[in-house]
């Protein structure tokens, strides 16, 4: 498989997994705690999405330095990928975020 094609892939899910599992155990918590779950869950997913990018593309500001010095030098094909990989890991935590909407519908 291509190689940037699987760290889209890579970090799709670990966004994804970063809000959805977040979330699913901020539920699972607030039962211990005797707290509403449904209420609890999209407030952890509305929370948890921008750290959800973050992990996902790497934890720190390394991306963001790799766009910005081959923006400057004109090189755009690496600077085209990082943006592919920041949208891929917004995406999956988008995703996640709806899928908890989805699963808490009608019970807030």
């Amino acid at each position: 498989m291509n190689p940037l094609l699987a760290k889209a892939i890579i970090d799709f899910f670990i966004a994804f997994g970063v809000v959805f599992g977040g979330s699913m155990l901020a539920g699972i918590g607030s039962v211990f705690v005797l707290m509403p779950p449904a209420a609890i869950m999209l407030k952890t997913a509305s929370q948890l999405k921008i750290w959800a990018l973050v992990a996902a593309v790497g934890g720190s500001i390394d991306p963001l330095r790799v766009i910005e010095s081959n923006f400057m030098e004109g090189h755009l094909s690496p600077v085209a990928q990082q943006i592919a990989f920041i949208m891929c890991g917004f995406l999956g935590a988008h995703l996640g975020t709806e899928l908890i909407r989805w699963m808490c519908r009608g019970a807030v």
